[in-house]
């Protein structure tokens, strides 16, 4: 699938924004309002997509004593103002994070902690330990399948079924790192323990064309920006069905989570007068953007695929940050703040005199 490192600036150009203006928490809230609880989704989509709203969950985890659906960071980044700074231009400035998928449960530790079966089905990759228990400290320096020994992170999104087959990603898929903002010297590593939903599976159609993370929507054989699955893709071996799709890269410095597992995220918007992006005032830290580009090795007939949580637009994903501090800080620096392309050794074969972020064994030298 190709790559679209210019797309950044002309797909936020508008949708950032929607979303400076609106609020990530906002768009959710529209979402909700246009699709209902889903105590009064229509009959028809209810059942695949009960136990899934953006709700408090009923249950408090380890990193959130109280329940109350806030976990503060610790110490709290202060004192930040978004960057209006325009450094040379570099084409790229971002690494990927390869890793495979680990196993599938109906669990999700953000959205319902301590509640295993309670979601929708989901495809895990990363930290092979998730599932609804998983806490920060659970995370921590775990086994993972991400090329990245130093990333234990915590990967998910719905599982894809093509009838009543569960039809998995093969190998490692590309989770993209990036800069999300013209200054891409002001990007910073993600604080441990950060975790945030991307997208909303109760978003309609049009919410979802209309995301600010929207990219390509599902792509097949020639067929690209399909909001909801192609009727058919090419029937040959060689052709997967493709999604890609950006998160929020700007932290409101306060909070790992917040009771929507979204509000303390926002994506860039648009400098005025500019086509650079830069974070809102109420969201001042620059974070890498994650981009999950994901290959499904389904093709032909498409009428029966669907995903766990309902409709092709239905699409979203969930990140944990379990990377170790200091790998993550050595891609970071290396990678996006250097403007490279990187690998996940945070090597890039354009610029082979920058050398490499990690050793052969992806591992800090």
């Amino acid at each position: 699938m190709r790559s679209s490192p210019k797309r950044l600036p002309a797909l936020l150009l508008g949708t950032a924004l929607l979303a400076g203006v609106l609020g990530v928490g906002t768009i959710a809230s529209a979402a909700s309002a246009a699709t209902g609880t889903a105590g009064s989704a229509p009959a028809a989509v209810s059942a695949v997509r009960a136990g899934h709203t953006m709700a408090v969950s009923t249950q408090a985890s380890a990193d959130d004593p109280d329940g109350d659906g806030y976990i503060p960071a610790v110490p709290q980044v202060t004192g930040v103002t978004p960057s209006w700074a325009d450094p040379p231009h570099r084409y790229f400035h971002e690494f990927q994070a390869n890793c495979s998928v680990t196993h599938t449960a109906a669990d999700d530790p953000i959205v319902f902690p301590g509640q295993p079966g309670k979601s929708h089905d989901h495809t895990f990759m990363g930290n092979t330990s998730t599932n609804a228990y998983s806490t920060t400290a659970s995370l921590d320096g775990g086994a993972t399948t991400c090329k990245a020994p130093g990333d234990a992170s915590a990967y998910w999104m719905p599982s894809l079924f093509n009838g009543e087959q569960k039809i998995l990603p093969v190998g490692p898929q590309t989770i993209y790192y990036k800069a999300g903002v013209t200054d891409y010297t002001s990007v910073r590593p993600f604080p441990k323990g950060l975790r945030f939903v991307v997208g909303d599976p109760m978003q309609s159609a049009d919410q979802f064309r209309h995301h600010p993370g929207f990219v390509e929507g599902w792509e097949c054989g020639d067929s690209y920006f399909n909001v909801d699955f192609p009727a058919g893709c090419p029937a040959n071996a060689s052709v997967q069905l493709n999604v890609r799709f950006q998160a929020p890269s700007c932290w409101d410095g306060k909070y790992l989570d917040t009771p929507d597992h979204q509000s303390h995220m926002a994506y860039p918007v648009v400098k005025p007068g500019t086509n650079d992006n830069v974070c809102p005032t109420d969201h001042p830290v620059a974070l890498p953007m994650i981009e999950f580009k994901m290959a499904f090795p389904v093709n032909g007939d498409m009428s029966q695929v669907r995903l766990a949580s309902g409709r092709g637009y239905s699409f979203h994903y969930d990140f944990f940050n379990g990377w170790d501090d200091a790998t993550l800080k050595a891609m970071v620096d290396h990678c996006i703040v250097g403007g490279l392309q990187c690998d996940a050794r945070g090597y890039d074969q354009t610029h082979p005199e920058a050398g490499a972020a990690l050793n052969e064994d992806y591992r800090l030298p």
